[in-house]
């Protein structure tokens, strides 16, 4: 059976070094993980670092996050090789979108180059649109499947689709031993639907980024989640 511990993780989408070093100064000292939102311009329309221009990204480190776990969420047209510099830089978790591969094999080819590069733990993203169908040859070499509740993706604050819960609920009666993370609009005002739903983690952005006290805020979402679940 899976772990049935809530995960709240903060998420930034950080535009420079110098951005995602002050972002990560805030999350530290309530926080052990950080999710890294790392958008290419092509698959998501923004870029965001390490990348300087549409599909292109420069060398980086993660020092900066020294401290924090960080789980890596590409939403990138190619992402096998910026998965590989990420895990080579210490990255614990990275998401790659499924939607992204061209292939099968790719998508097991590109995942297991990340184990072996460093990362401890792999997942796919899946956007609202796509079908579950894309999923069934992928669950077995997984950790957790990355399920957006936005109908966009790439910026903070697009709003929250309501039918959000309905298809995690749906994912989870198909594999309930499969840990789900949410991510996208996720707040005080949904959390617990989307934990009785089947979710574990959750990764939040403004809900606690544009909180007046982002602890408080982190520590309100994670006792809600975990009430939804007595």
């Amino acid at each position: 059976m899976r772990d049935n511990r809530i995960e709240i993780i903060p998420t930034c989408v950080p535009n420079d070094l110098a951005d995602l070093s002050s972002k990560v100064d805030v999350i530290r000292p309530f926080a052990g993980d950080i999710h890294i939102d790392i958008t290419d311009g092509v698959f998501a329309p923004k870029c965001t670092w390490p990348y300087q221009a549409k599909g292109n990204f420069s060398p980086f480190d993660l020092s900066v996050a020294e401290g924090l776990q960080a789980e890596i969420h590409l939403m990138v047209q190619a992402p096998r090789d910026i998965g590989l510099a990420f895990a080579r830089a210490g990255a614990h978790r990275i998401l790659g979108h499924v939607e992204a591969f061209d292939d099968q094999e790719s998508v097991h080819a590109a995942l297991a180059a990340w184990k072996h590069a460093g990362a401890k733990e792999v997942g796919l993203g899946v956007l609202m649109q796509t079908p579950f169908e894309m999923l069934e040859h992928h669950l077995f070499i997984v950790n957790v499947i990355h399920l957006m509740t936005i109908a966009r993706i790439g910026t903070q604050g697009i709003p929250y689709e309501a039918s959000a819960p309905q298809r995690v609920r749906a994912f989870h009666s198909l594999h309930p031993d499969m840990l789900i993370g949410v991510d996208g609009g996720v707040s005080e005002k949904n959390i617990r639907e989307l934990a009785r739903a089947g979710a574990r983690r959750f990764g939040v952005g403004s809900a606690i980024s544009r909180a007046q006290d982002p602890a408080a805020a982190y520590a309100a979402l994670k006792s809600l989640a975990s009430a939804a679940l007595t």
